[in-house]
Parts: structure tokens; C-alpha cells; sequence
């Protein structure tokens, strides 16, 4: 039996759900879930159809993006995932999808701004579009660029990754993360769920107006603040 057999049924499993979910088309997403304690991650092999995957099929690697355990190619998005690990300790696992709503505002170039209070309830923050990459950048190792682009615009904006736990790579896509890779698919779903409201809101009204600071503050604090009262 494999060392990291725990590792990558939780990857497996966290990959199965982004696509029963409806977050995938074909073989576009991955999840990755890492092991801190021992420096490695698990990540789905590029390519492979969903109804074709197993647990044994997800490669395990280091954060220099070494494979530690794997016959099959890692997802080409590796570099990426590998980056935020390295950069970010304090993410447990990461989720990438091609889903139409996400990737519609990552194509438009745009925030996600925080209209209403279901996007108050789990981040206080527009939700950050991350400039497209430059040329020489896209001509180097583009993968490993895409994620210092994401650490860049969150330095730059001076955002706080736990707070917000999702961001979208302009021209590109979504990316989420979270305390596993259960929540990383969990944030994938809401960050679509909000990118779809928030289309529809300014199909109605253009000019619909950012929400106002008090209903922001009550919504996110009365599930993630001291005081947080949601739920049992």
C-alpha cells in the first residue's frame, strides 16, 4: 500500500465532487490536497476523464514540483499549485476549474463586486481579477508565472489569502483554496454561485450599486466573526 494513500483518496475524492458538482466540462479542473507535515501534495493526472480516474491514479510531488509517488503525468497547472503552497502555508488545498460564469468575468477582466449579501457571507472583498500575464512571462515557465501572478495581485491589493479564498487569473480562470480540498472545491462552487448572481444583477441594473458596509459587516461577521451566531 502507498505512504500517501490518505493523501490521495482525499484528492480523488475532492476531484470527484468538483465534477458532480457541474464545475467541469471534460477534463477541464483539477483539486490538489497537501500533506504539511510532510511537504508533499497530491494533484489530479492531466488529462485523464473524471469517469476514468481512481485514487491510485493522483501523482504525489514536492513543492519544486519533484513526483514522490505517480506513474501518470501531473495536471499541467502543477507549477501552480505548487507555488501557492510554497507561498502560502497556511492553505490545505487548492481547486482550478474552467467554470463558465468564473471564467466569463476572468475573460472580461473584471472584480467580482460585492453586490448582495451571499457574497457578504463568505468575503468581505470584491473578488479579485489578477491582471493577464505579460508576454515574456507567457513565453517562460507559464505555469509557475500563473501562480506568482496570483501571490502579486493579492500582495498588491494587500489582500489577506484566508480571508479571501478565491481569485480569478484575468483571460484565464478561478482558482480556490481552502483549510483542505474539500473547502477548496467548497470556495470553487461559491465563487461560481457569486460570479453567475453577480452577472445576472447587472443584467438587470447596470448600475446596481455596490452593498452597503453595514450589511456587509453583518453578514460576514455572523458566520466567521467572535460573535458568529450561523449555525448549530
Amino acid at each position: 500500500m502507498s505512504d500517501f494513500s490518505d493523501l490521495k483518496q482525499a484528492c480523488y475524492e475532492a476531484n470527484m465532487e468538483l465534477n458532480a458538482l457541474g464545475l467541469v466540462v471534460y477534463t477541464f479542473g483539477n483539486v490538489s490536497a497537501v500533506d504539511r507535515a510532510r511537504g508533499v501534495f497530491a494533484i489530479k493526472p492531466s488529462g485523464v476523464p473524471y469517469a476514468d480516474l481512481r485514487p491510485a491514479d493522483m501523482v504525489v510531488l514536492d513543492y519544486e514540483n519533484n513526483i514522490i509517488e505517480g506513474v501518470l503525468k501531473p495536471s499541467s497547472d502543477t507549477k501552480t499549485h505548487a507555488w501557492l503552497y510554497k507561498t502560502w502555508p497556511g492553505i490545505g488545498g487548492i481547486a482550478h476549474t474552467h467554470a463558465t460564469y468564473s471564467v466569463a468575468w476572468a475573460q472580461a477582466q473584471r472584480d467580482i463586486p460585492i453586490l448582495g449579501t451571499t457574497h457578504a457571507d463568505h468575503l468581505t472583498e470584491d473578488i479579485p481579477c489578477a491582471a493577464p500575464m505579460q508576454d515574456h512571462l507567457i513565453a517562460g515557465d507559464y505555469e509557475h508565472h500563473t501562480g506568482i501572478q496570483i501571490t502579486d495581485c493579492f500582495r498588491e491589493r494587500r489582500l489577506d489569502y484566508a480571508e479571501v479564498p478565491m481569485v480569478l487569473v484575468g483571460n484565464h480562470g478561478p482558482f480556490s483554496w481552502g483549510k483542505d480540498a474539500a473547502q477548496a472545491v467548497y470556495h470553487s462552487k461559491v465563487l461560481e454561485e457569486i460570479a453567475q448572481m453577480a452577472f445576472l444583477t447587472l443584467q438587470i441594473n447596470p448600475e446596481a450599486p455596490r452593498l452597503k458596509e453595514a450589511l456587509i459587516r453583518k453578514h460576514y461577521e455572523r458566520k466567521h466573526g467572535p460573535g458568529a451566531y450561523y449555525g448549530q
